[in-house]
């Protein structure tokens, strides 16, 4: 079982050049202005997830190669270095660029807070050992050793990014039916995901359903049929709209209703991730359906614990300070700095937080550096 992170340093990496043993609560809302470093951040659970996956070679070359992965570039950054605790476990590794444009894993160390030393682990490749690491045994006894719980918790944390909904997206096409054992980032198998759900977590699917009807009232329910292409049993994602049994077909949603149908499925499931990282969830959303979407991420932070990056003011307002992330600029790096409400508390009287951030009160908005 994953275990949500509570404390994150970062160095070096893209636009953070120094985050020391920053707290990280069950609701994390991180707001700035369009190059602060939100991103960024969320970048670097993208690749904490390829690392667990044995898939860190293949994030740098998608992304352009190492150089850009260090702040101000490897001559003046030579090492990325990160430092993760999580229940009563500690991660930390280093990276370093290689004269071919990789990353290669310098070190990696773990600890188990409750006994025990650090043990630090043979680097030198450029594939992290995280995934070697998954059901190791401790090496005093015939129970999970902390590497084991190490990989089983970033393993555990996804980035969810449902900016792709174009007729080509996954989300629209078919896809198989036994690819349903997790949602994937783009949820490009929400049709198999949500069908098993139904047939196996009828009461997670009804409230995802009836999540949705709240947003789109025509929408009545998900028409989730099976079909054999070849051999292949597929799904997608085709519903009807109330008063109709004509089947729809998931193209003709629109982005804002089929964006919001993922982020239900992604914050209601049955089993989410220990942490779930969700990138600018605002986008095409009506403002009532935001308002409905801050109800289900403090309903879903009771489960999991959520970080999400938003560039809007309407969602802000639903949420307390002690639960917003303002990030900025100082000299060229991305500062990270937790509101607090004492300070804001005769504001609070009159305005709102988000109108709170468009008055520029607490920073978070364009700064001449």
């Amino acid at each position: 079982m994953g275990q949500p992170l509570s404390n994150l340093s970062v160095s070096g990496f893209k636009s953070i050049r120094s985050l020391n043993n920053f707290g990280l609560g069950k609701l994390n809302l991180l707001i700035g202005a369009n190059g602060a470093g939100k991103s960024n951040f969320v970048s670097f659970f993208r690749m904490l997830r390829a690392m667990s996956e044995e898939g860190l070679a293949s994030f740098v070359t998608e992304n352009a190669g190492a150089d850009g992965f260090f702040f101000g570039g490897p001559k003046e950054t030579p090492e990325i270095e990160a430092h993760l605790k999580f229940g009563r476990n500690e991660y930390r590794f280093a990276l370093a660029p290689t004269a071919s444009m990789k990353l290669m894993v310098k070190r990696e160390s773990t600890l188990y807070t409750a006994g025990g030393d650090w043990e630090h682990h043979v680097g030198g490749g450029t594939e992290s050992l995280l995934k070697q690491w998954k059901g190791k045994s401790s090496k005093w006894g015939p129970y999970p050793g902390p590497e084991s719980y190490v990989y089983e918790a970033v393993a555990s944390w996804l980035v969810y990014h449902f900016h792709d909904t174009s007729t080509t997206a996954g989300m629209r096409r078919d896809h198989s039916i036994r690819n349903w054992r997790e949602l994937q980032p783009d949820a490009a198998n929400i049709a198999p995901f949500l069908f098993r759900l139904k047939t196996k977590h009828l009461e997670y699917f009804e409230k995802i359903r009836e999540t949705v009807q709240i947003i789109a009232p025509f929408f009545d329910d998900f028409l989730l049929e099976s079909e054999d292409q070849g051999g292949n049993e597929v799904v997608r994602l085709e519903w009807n709209q109330k008063g109709s049994s004509y089947p729809y077909q998931p193209w003709q949603l629109s982005d804002g209703t089929i964006r919001f149908i993922c982020l239900a499925t992604a914050l209601l499931q049955p089993a989410p991730p220990s942490t779930i990282v969700i990138d600018e969830p605002e986008l095409g959303l009506h403002p009532f359906a935001l308002d409905v979407l801050a109800g289900v991420m403090r309903d879903a932070a009771e489960r999991t614990q959520l970080i999400v990056s938003t560039q809007s003011a309407s969602l802000l307002n639903h949420f307390e300070p002690e639960e917003v992330i303002v990030v900025d600029r100082d000299e060229g790096a991305s500062r990270f700095r937790r509101l607090e409400a004492a300070p804001l508390a005769e504001w609070l009287k009159d305005f709102t937080l988000g109108e709170l951030w468009q008055k520029n009160v607490f920073d978070g908005g364009p700064s001449h550096e």
